[in-house]
This record gives structure tokens, sequence and C-alpha cells, in this order.
């Protein structure tokens, strides 16, 4: 793509929170997430109240070739205008939070999801329940010796 001053380029490897800041993480770690990716890149960015987004898939940033990770081309302007981001570490934080509080409530949802267990009708997943309940309840009884009835 031609160079123009006013897009910032945004790649999911400046978010991830298993790679140093030496590595390429450009976010602190309570603005890093656990295994970024363009689509949730995208989703945050979008929550967040950006407009002026691109997307480029199967793209790979120079310091890591060998990862097709994509990047996210935002407006400079747009994102001054829209959430008053001055500085591109400024909007890079700003986005790492709210991809940050994404996936935690996902994952909050879904340990809330498991701990309720299945719902009333779900056939299959309360079969798998009971299976499993069962499995542990043999498990203690083959430990007992039992004696047997001669006949």
């Amino acid at each position: 793509m031609d160079h123009n001053p006013d897009r910032l380029s945004i790649w999911p490897g400046y978010f991830d929170i298993r790679v140093s800041r030496r590595n390429g993480r450009r976010v602190p770690k309570d603005s890093s997430v656990i295994k970024p990716d363009l689509e949730g890149l995208f989703m945050a960015a979008r929550k967040l109240g950006l407009k002026k987004i691109k997307r480029e898939e199967d793209t790979s940033h120079p310091k890591r070739p060998h990862a097709k990770e994509g990047r996210l081309w935002v407006s400079r302007a747009g994102a001054k205008q829209s959430i008053g981001a001055s500085s591109k570490e400024e909007l890079l934080q700003l986005i790492g939070g709210e991809w940050r509080q994404i996936q935690r409530s996902l994952k909050d949802a879904d340990a809330k999801r498991v701990a309720a267990g299945p719902q009333t009708g779900d056939r299959r997943a309360r079969s798998q329940r009971k299976s499993r309940t069962q499995g542990q309840t043999n498990q203690k009884s083959s430990f007992k010796k039992r004696g047997f009835k001669k006949r």
C-alpha cells in the first residue's frame, strides 16, 4: 500500500501477553490479551468507537514474517475525532484495555455457564454429566474387596 501519514498500522502482535516488550509487545500487561487475532482486534476497535477501520488479512509483520497475523489500518484523524486519542500509543492502550475487558467478560460468562450445568431439556449434556458421575462411583467401588457368595 502507498504511504499515507493519516493511517496507523496496528498489528495483533502488539497485544500478545506472552511476548515481552523487547520482542514486540507495545502495550502494558494489563492492556494485553491471550492469543490475539485480527478478528478480536477489529471487534475491540469497533466497540471502542472507531469508525474508519480497514482490515488487511494474511499479512505478516516485518519482524515476524512466519506469522500471517494480518493488520488493521486506522485513520489517525478518525481516532482523534471519535475517541480523542492523540498518539498511536494512547490508541493502542485504549484498544488493549477494551479487548482485555471483552476477553474477561467472555471468560466469566463461560465459567458461569459451566457452573450452572446443563439447561433443562438438554439431553445430550445431561447424559454426559450422568455418565461422568457414574464413572467416578465405579472407580471407588472397584477398590473395595467384596466377598462372593457360594451357591
